[in-house]
Order: C-alpha cells, then structure tokens, then sequence
C-alpha cells in the first residue's frame, strides 16, 4: 500500500512523540511492504510564530491531499493569554472541522503490569476495557461566543442529525464489542441533553436493537467511572462531557501519555492524535511517555489505512514493552529506573520487527 500521512507535530512534547510514532509506521511499512509518504506541517502555537494563524492554509492543503492525520499536541504557556486573539486551540478546533472529523474514539484498557501505576486499587481496575465516544463538532466549543465587560456567553447547541450520526457510530463499534452503551448526558438541567437522549434511545432502538443501552448523568458517570469501571462497555456523550470524562478515565489506565485517539468522520481520512496536551514543564528533555501516540498511529492503520493486522502488531508490541518493563517517567514507581521516548520507541520497533 503507498499512502501519505501528515504529520502535526504541533507544541511542546508533540513534535517528539510523534517523531517516535513516524519511526514505528516506519517499521511498519519496512516489515509489511508499504510505502508511506510523511508530510510535515505546523499547527498551534508553532504555527502562530511562523504566520501569525494557527491553522495555515499550507497545513489544512497538506491535510486534505492525505490519507490521514497524525498530531502531536498544541498550547503552551508563551500562548496562553486567555484573551488573545488567535490561540493555539483554534487551530486544533478548525481542523476538525475542516476534516469534517464528528466522532473521536477514545479506547481506555488495563494492562496488568501497569495496575500500579494507577492512583485507584488494582482490584477496582483490573480488567478495565472502555470505549469512549464523544461527539466532537458540536456543543458548547463550537457555539456562538460573546464577551463584554461583565458578561460572556457560550452557547451549547445540537442538532438531530449531528446526534444520529455519532450514535450510530457507537452503536457500530457496541456490535463488535459487548453490545452496550452507556448515553451520558445532562437531561435533568439541559435542553440540549433532552434532545440528546431522545435521538440516541430513537435511533438505538430502531436501528440497533442487538445493543442494549442506559442513559446515566453525567456526574453519575464520573463517580461510576471510578466506583465500577469495568461495568462500561461503550460510553457514548457529547463533546464537553467527553473531554472531561475522558481525562479522568486516563487515570484508570494509569497516565494521559499512555492512550491515544482517533477522530472520524464520513470519509477515510481520520485525524489521530494521544490524548494529552503539550507538557511544556518537560518539552525537549526526551521523557515524555510516546505510547500514546505510538496506539494513535495504530489506530491511523485500523481506520484510515484499512491495516488491521498492522495495528494489531502495534498494539501488541506496546503492550509487551509494557510488560517487558519499559516505562517512562510517568508510570515509574519510585527508585525504579525510567527509560526516554527514543528508548521507548526503540523498544515497540524491536519488538515489531521481531514478529
């Protein structure tokens, strides 16, 4: 297979991160006979230095014209003016929209060696398998926006359709699972939740009847996510919802810088990207935990490539340098020695190229 990716390095820790995963897709494409075509390009605060946008238009031309997105992370403390014009933000938020990426995927395991490095009790854990989904172009970050002196307003809003498509893709992703969702929402406060709890029982029951769901609110999720982790199947939810939720779910596998994303729309071309930010307190030091990333890259293999025993691979080989002992900083005990993200890297692609 010959495919092009572009490559978002973007801020802080995502320029190292990725350079691990590009390294990983490259043994990849060695070991199986693909041709992969990297295209870099700026994004956040990077691309802010350099033109003044944070989404320029030779990025979102880069984008288009690839078969996929990898992004490393955006923000930092040198753009962090919360009343500043342009923020790196912006740009991560455009190119979703541009992209036309509705549904971010975010899965949440367990693996046993690292139940220690989880802040909860490995009984509590043990076994944890989520997939979150959170619909990502609607809600509270894209509505109308207003500020005055003293008073700002952020309006969250839905629309039926945006809510049909993404719970149809949970309901798909539930068929290949253990066929349930759970539908977080807000319906007790909410209009918006009301309209979201409708649509997903609608289309759910019509269309989906194999899949058995429950609505719960969203502070109820939070506690639960903790309480009974295992019970959760498929976590379907709105965009705020999701972010939040998603973060503290992170805490279950026992780091941000070990689970990655994917962001999907109605086309091939996916935007993958780990789920933690840009770190700028170790940015350049070559600690940050890839693993993340690295999954992302798995995952760009799954659903933009059509390479599912590639991304298998993938995620096997982390999941045995996991269990081999190689860890970064992040999910290091104390007095235990830690290794770097080349390290880390070289690590997966040692044992890809094993197999």
């Amino acid at each position: 297979m010959k495919a092009r990716i572009a490559v978002l390095g973007g801020d802080g820790i995502g320029p190292e991160v990725t350079a691990e995963a590009v390294r990983v897709l490259q043994a990849v494409a060695a070991r199986h006979g693909h041709e992969f075509e990297f295209v870099e390009a700026l994004i956040g605060g990077a691309a802010i230095d350099s033109s003044g946008s944070p989404l320029p238009p030779r990025t979102i031309d880069a984008c288009r014209s690839s078969a996929a997105v990898l992004l490393g992370a955006v923000g930092g403390p040198q753009w962090s003016d919360p009343s500043a014009r342009v923020r790196p933000e912006q740009g991560l938020l455009e190119l979703r929209r541009v992209l036309g990426v509705f549904a971010n995927l975010r899965p949440v395991r367990t693996q046993a060696e690292l139940l220690d490095a989880s802040p909860l009790r490995p009984e509590v854990i043990a076994g944890v398998d989520i997939m979150v989904v959170r619909e990502l172009t609607g809600g509270i970050y894209f509505g109308r926006k207003s500020r005055t002196a003293h008073e700002a307003e952020d309006v969250c809003s839905y629309t039926t359709a945006e809510i049909e498509r993404v719970t149809r893709v949970a309901a798909r992703l539930a068929m290949g699972r253990r066929r349930r969702i759970t539908s977080v929402d807000k319906a007790n406060v909410l209009e918006t939740s009301r309209l979201w709890r409708s649509v997903v029982e609608r289309v759910l029951t019509t269309e989906f009847p194999a899949v058995q769901f429950e609505h719960m609110l969203v502070d109820a999720a939070a506690m639960h996510l903790l309480r009974r982790p295992t019970d959760f199947d498929v976590l379907l939810t709105e965009n705020m919802f999701g972010d939040i939720l998603t973060d503290e779910a992170s805490m279950l596998a026992g780091s941000m810088g070990l689970l990655p994303s994917a962001s999907l729309g109605d086309t091939s071309v996916g935007l993958y990207e780990p789920i933690h930010g840009s770190a700028p307190d170790i940015a350049g030091r070559g600690i940050a935990n890839p693993f993340g990333t690295i999954l992302s890259a798995a995952l760009l293999l799954r659903h933009s490539l059509g390479l599912e025993s590639e991304a298998a691979a993938v995620e096997r080989a982390v999941a045995d340098a996991l269990t081999a002992g190689v860890r970064t900083a992040d999910v290091c005990q104390r007095g235990t020695a830690s290794v770097g993200s080349r390290a880390a890297g070289d690590a997966v692609i040692e044992r890809l190229l094993a197999r």
